[in-house]
């Protein structure tokens, strides 16, 4: 394997944090990009899904055992036992009120996704108003793929936090 290919964040911590996902392909695909990347899953409840499924094991393919995401049963159990401090939480929503690229430079960071169908809730876009980002998207389309947008917005905060 070429030495540039392997990935060497060792000195950030990403945490990729999925708010009532409802995709187990979705989810199998973010834990397996956060494997590769080095970054830990999170998984709040409710979830559309049974993390027993088959078809969730077989999206991360043979990682998924690996992966060992985080399970929460709400997002304040989340945070008070992560503790995240300002500037280390970016959500991700259509309307967020700056591009991704303007994520702040944080050695540990949270990139918090809603699900597929209706995004992340009112209570935590309110709770968090200056840390809401979006990936541009032309008007052709509704929204990027769950899956996609972590890659995306993951990858961009290793580039930012170096």
């Amino acid at each position: 394997m070429n030495d540039a290919a392997v990935c060497t964040n060792a000195d950030l911590e990403r945490h990729v944090v999925l708010v009532a996902p409802e995709i187990h392909w979705n989810t199998g695909n973010i834990g397996r990009t956060c494997l590769g990347a080095g970054a830990r899953l999170h998984l709040v409840r409710p979830l559309g899904f049974s993390l027993d499924s088959h078809q969730v094991k077989r999206a991360g393919l043979d990682y998924w055992e690996r992966v060992s995401p985080g399970i929460w049963n709400s997002f304040d159990a989340f945070c008070e036992a992560m503790d995240p401090v300002d500037g280390e939480i970016a959500l991700f929503t259509k309307g967020g009120s700056r591009v991704f690229w303007e994520m702040p430079a944080r050695r540990r960071m949270f990139l918090v996704f809603g699900s597929e169908t209706g995004g992340l809730p009112e209570a935590i876009l309110s709770r968090y108003p200056r840390a809401c980002y979006r990936i541009p998207i032309t008007g052709e389309i509704r929204s990027l793929n769950l899956s996609t947008a972590a890659g995306i917005a993951l990858y961009e905060s290793f580039r930012s936090g170096r």
